[in-house]
């Protein structure tokens, strides 16, 4: 058990499995990408530690960009998309992976994909560490997902509460008093 600020958080994925499902993504990206140098477009600030465990185990040539939004107040979905650090390169013709903690609305992927394509993207692909289906709101094609989990507020391996939390190797869920 953990706590941050006001809330007591419990253990939900221990990080053997986070790096398992690492691992089994990496493969399934080395498969599809060995020889097409994609960029790949992380989402800041959570996916920072899942793209470190990524790439480290990519086996083709790909370059790394960060892009940061915000739609999230504490533990809740603001529904409005904020662009605090866009993209300062060229990606026409080029392949994307966007790399993102996780999706749960969609609201951020369904706000940026239509820029990257205006942008001429050649392909435009997501791979996410974690997804939740029941709380997605908008159509979203997400060919590379580490794992579903249901509709509850994690912290850890990047994800956090109102900015802390980040640093925990494990995920933890909120414990509901």
């Amino acid at each position: 058990m953990i706590t941050i600020k006001d809330k007591q958080f419990e253990p939900f994925i221990h990080h053997e499995q986070i790096a398992e499902r690492v691992a089994a993504l990496a493969q399934r990206l080395n498969a599809d990408y060995t020889g097409r140098n994609p960029i790949l477009i992380t989402i800041l600030n959570g996916a920072f530690m899942f793209v470190a465990d990524l790439v480290r185990q990519l086996n083709f040539d790909h370059e790394i960009q960060f892009a940061k939004f915000s739609s999230y107040d504490g533990m809740d979905t603001t529904g409005t998309v904020k662009e605090l650090i866009g993209l300062s390169i060229d990606i026409k013709d080029r392949d994307i992976i966007i790399v993102e903690d996780i999706i749960d609305t969609g609201t951020t992927m369904y706000h940026l994909l239509p820029r990257l394509k205006e942008k001429g993207a050649k392909s435009i692909e997501i791979a996410s560490l974690l997804m939740k289906p029941g709380k997605l709101r908008m159509p979203l094609h997400v060919k590379y997902c580490a794992m579903e989990i249901p509709n509850e507020f994690i912290v850890g391996y990047g994800l956090d509460y109102d900015g802390v939390g980040r640093n925990y190797k494990s995920i933890y869920v909120v414990k509901e008093n």
